[in-house]
């Protein structure tokens, strides 16, 4: 991040996220094939939370757009099996409904391989289903394969440090599935941001603004599983969907990538036998809104279990257990997420004022000396509004500070004084 970026945003408070109201009756977004600044992205779509097009020339040099595609721009499937033969994967089927997602299996890779070829000779269908191989953990599992290397435009990436450093989970997936193969309608987890690329193949992307959604619920405030169907159309069931707008459309060819900002609904489906990559990913300029839908979450637990409320002492904390059970997260942890992110920047502004090596992961060293101080002391001042907004909640007052690996008012001591530091040696200033 430059100077000018830095100081256009420091002081921000709230997020000044643009009128979505452009994208109401269009449908293009931006799409880049020259190079871009991180700072002119960071302007452009990460703060006003819009959705672009990346070239293929942004993915011609991963090794997976190689290894994995055949001369034709298929999918080797015998290179893949070499790979990764034996390897256990989540297979989806396409064509059975759990809820508002499809049902998944695990399966050997080589026999969803094996499913896929028989799929397209019998001319892409099978007695099986439509079976989708997807949220493959395929870095996790082979981490020394290297396949391909996040862009710089997405490379401020909270959700995966911490889970990183935890090293509980993470957020970066592999997709592979035949024609035809698709996602229901959904937001990402935690309403973070995805950047999805195209190995090989191609995909259309039906997108709707945040808020958009609110239009499409049932008369029970149900989202729909699949927005192109016909019983969208029956004011009985879905009073308000004709006030929704039209989706963005967008093809996605192969060796591209789309960004999809936050809170944008989506449903996704292959055109063609396609393989892609996807992370989810949130930093400072999102992670409001990843605040405000914990809040929402638990609001929905509250109301769901209030009978309760009169008669159990804990109901706070039982409250806090099935958060966390349906959404992956409650308010302790995402604490606890606010502390490794603050602590991680802390640390890199701490050794480039002393010159002294610091003890976190080289990987996060990397990527903070890439997007440079500026966006370090952007990031710490976006984790301080967030644990203001922490300390001004009620139920997050409720829980056990005592437990907690964040002690908020000495977290905001130690980023002010850090802040205080290094600006006072012209660190954050410098030419």
């Amino acid at each position: 991040m430059e100077r000018e970026a830095y100081r256009n945003c420091c002081s921000l408070v709230k997020i000044p996220r643009q009128s979505y109201e452009q994208f109401w009756s269009s449908h293009f977004v931006d799409y880049i094939d020259k190079e871009l600044s991180y700072s002119k992205f960071f302007k452009r779509y990460l703060l006003p939370n819009h959705p672009c097009m990346f070239s293929r020339r942004f993915t011609e040099d991963w090794k997976c757009r190689k290894q994995w595609v055949s001369d034709g721009g298929k999918p080797d499937f015998q290179k893949l099996l070499q790979e990764f033969e034996e390897t256990p994967v989540p297979v989806a089927n396409c064509n059975a409904k759990e809820y508002n997602a499809n049902p998944k299996q695990v399966m050997p890779f080589k026999e969803f391989i094996q499913y896929w070829k028989e799929y397209i000779q019998n001319g892409h269908s099978s007695p099986k289903g439509c079976l989708y191989l997807k949220d493959w953990h395929m870095s996790r599992d082979f981490p020394e394969h290297n396949v391909y290397n996040t862009p710089v435009f997405f490379s401020s990436d909270w959700l995966n440090e911490y889970w990183d450093t935890i090293e509980v989970d993470d957020y970066r997936f592999v997709y592979m599935g035949p024609k035809g193969s698709w996602t229901p309608f959904h937001a990402d987890v935690f309403r973070s941001y995805s950047w999805s690329a195209n190995i090989c193949g191609r995909k259309k992307w039906l997108l709707y603004p945040p808020g958009q959604e609110e239009f499409l619920r049932d008369t029970h405030g149900n989202l729909p599983y699949d927005v192109t169907s016909a019983e969208l159309r029956d004011r009985d069931l879905f009073p308000h969907s004709e006030e929704a707008c039209q989706p963005l459309e967008i093809i996605q060819e192969a060796g591209e990538i789309i960004f999809v900002p936050s809170g944008w609904h989506h449903q996704v489906y292959n055109l063609e036998d396609t393989i892609s990559i996807n992370h989810n990913w949130l930093n400072g300029c999102n992670v409001d809104i990843m605040w405000q839908f914990l809040q929402n979450e638990l609001s929905s637990v509250q109301k769901e279990i209030d009978e309760w409320r009169n008669t159990m002492d804990s109901w706070h904390q039982h409250c806090q257990v099935i958060m966390k059970a349906c959404s992956g997260i409650n308010y302790a942890e995402f604490a606890s997420f606010l502390k490794i992110i603050a602590d991680n920047r802390m640390a890199f502004l701490n050794a480039r004022s002393t010159g002294e090596s610091s003890d976190y992961s080289r990987h996060f060293s990397e990527t903070l000396t890439t997007l440079g101080p500026y966006h370090a002391a952007f990031d710490l001042q976006r984790v301080a509004h967030l644990i203001e907004c922490l300390l001004c909640n009620e139920d997050f007052k409720r829980l056990d500070h005592s437990t907690l690996t964040l002690q908020p008012e000495s977290m905001l001591q130690q980023i002010r004084d850090t802040i205080q530091s290094t600006r006072g040696q012209h660190l954050l200033y410098q030419d």
